[in-house]
């Protein structure tokens, strides 16, 4: 391996409920992505807890960094730089990879490079994407985000629109709790609704005033629950599967009318999807269906790469590193850290 010429990214993430490490060669080549969830731990509670988050982190990451060097057969010192997610995300849980990435980055000599985690999310789909370049226009779905960013170049974006209350995951997390399908709903959500009627209840579609980038998901979640409120007192029997179905449709129909709206007014011929609700099934197959009509590229990770992972943030810092971004030891964890800022 010429060494000399390749830039091995020695990439952590720790924003939520993963704990990640992953090096990446030259922005594109995975390879190790380790990945120690602890979904079944927060499960138990219906959502993730961010003080239980902050402590599995501090257990789990010295082991996982050491698997990700193990299984991409590198040593530390054949690393060019290391590549931490900073912000947005759970402060506590921010902290642990930051610390960790802070402290190998100093005791190896190696540059440090912060990196924003939706950043992370777009860059995710240059892992298996070779021929994607900028510019192109992006969804990220995730949560704790619903972003409509445009990728002017590496690293340079602008966000057309973003949500105004809800992030799409959550409104999936809190209409699966409400239907009894507890965490995480987005995927349970996804399967159900392969069983039911999408259209079998008219949940609103919303818009917001002036903005028709933004996004609102908060009243269609309160008429979710105002459903099922009304046909318990009626006593009508709830079928779980039409009431899933109908939801993703709307959240659906929102996501895809706001993309293409925006592909079209920028006149862009390629598309992408980012963040853990980009691999809702659905989701991906409306896109691929509108996309095809419209004669635009669509572009879209693996789900192992859709949900949070390390491997997206050593692809953004290996663009970071080359455009010459190098964080100071000083470098903090920022849980509500705008795209576009440093």
């Amino acid at each position: 391996m010429g060494l000399k010429e390749d830039v091995l990214i020695l990439a952590i993430e720790s924003s939520c409920d993963e704990t990640a490490a992953s090096v990446v060669k030259n922005g594109r080549e995975v390879l190790s992505n380790i990945i120690s969830s602890q979904i079944d731990l927060h499960t138990l509670y219906g959502g993730v807890v961010p003080e239980i988050a902050s402590r599995k982190h501090i257990e789990k990451i010295n082991q996982v960094i050491e698997e990700a060097l193990k299984e991409a057969n590198v040593t530390l010192g054949e690393i060019t730089a290391i590549a931490v997610t900073y912000g947005p995300g759970l402060v506590g849980a921010l902290l642990v990879g930051v610390s960790a990435a802070k402290a190998i980055s100093f005791a190896a000599d190696k540059p440090l490079i912060g990196v924003h985690h939706i950043e992370g999310h777009i860059s995710a789909n240059y892992i298996e994407n070779k021929q994607l370049e900028p510019p192109f226009a992006c969804l990220v779905v995730s949560g704790g985000h619903t972003h409509l960013v445009v990728v002017k170049d590496y690293g340079e974006y602008e966000i057309l629109g973003c949500t105004r209350d809800d992030a799409a995951g959550e409104a999936f997390d809190k209409v699966a709790r409400a239907i009894g399908l507890g965490y995480p709903g987005g995927p349970k959500i996804d399967r159900l609704s392969k069983e039911g009627n999408p259209e079998a209840i008219p949940f609103p579609r919303a818009k917001v005033d002036g903005s028709s980038y933004d996004f609102s998901f908060s009243g269609l979640k309160s008429a979710v629950l105002n459903y099922l409120n009304s046909c318990e007192m009626k006593g009508i029997e709830i079928n779980r599967a039409d009431v899933a179905a109908s939801f993703q449709k709307a959240v659906i129909d929102v996501l895809v009318e706001h993309a293409l709206h925006a592909v079209k007014e920028y006149g862009f011929d390629k598309f992408a999807i980012a963040g853990g609700v980009a691999s809702n099934s659905s989701l991906r197959a409306a896109f691929e269906t509108e996309c095809k009509k419209r004669n635009i590229e669509f572009y879209h990770p693996s789900p192992i790469f859709c949900t949070d992972n390390a491997a997206m943030i050593g692809a953004a810092g290996y663009y970071e590193y080359i455009k010459g971004t190098r964080s100071g030891y000083d470098l903090n964890a920022v849980p509500n850290l705008k795209l576009g800022e440093k």
